[in-house]
């Protein structure tokens, strides 16, 4: 079990990072109305890279039983989550350019949430 808990962090962890940089490359390519943005590989890598990273983090909280609701930090970061996935939603999509400016540097600040209280708060 511990081996499949630090495959499972690792993964975590990784994509973690890739999600936080695909997110801002793609608000700095939004910023400047970049057509990279439009490529095949940039709209379908973010969500396989989500969705390995969520069934990384459902598979710790299994190993670890540790739950949201149960456990405030995990119900921070859930909630931080949404918030983050609506945000980004908005910062990749909205109607105005401001509103996506807005958006974009919540839902930046949002992951920073996030990754501060699985790092400083247990």
């Amino acid at each position: 079990m511990a081996t499949l808990y630090v495959v499972c962090y690792w993964v975590h962890i990784t994509c973690v990072t890739l999600s936080g940089s695909f997110f801002l490359v793609r608000g700095i390519w939004m910023l400047q109305d970049n057509v990279l943005l439009q490529h095949k590989f940039v709209r379908i890598a973010p969500h396989v890279n989500d969705t390995i990273l969520l069934t990384a983090a459902v598979g710790l909280a299994v190993i670890t039983q540790q739950y949201p609701i149960t456990h405030n930090w995990l119900t921070i970061k859930l909630v931080l989550l949404l918030a983050y996935i609506g945000l980004g939603v908005v910062a990749l999509r909205g109607a105005t350019r401001t509103r996506r400016i807005t958006a974009f540097v919540a839902a930046l600040a949002c992951f920073a949430a996030m990754v501060g209280t699985a790092l400083f708060v247990r």
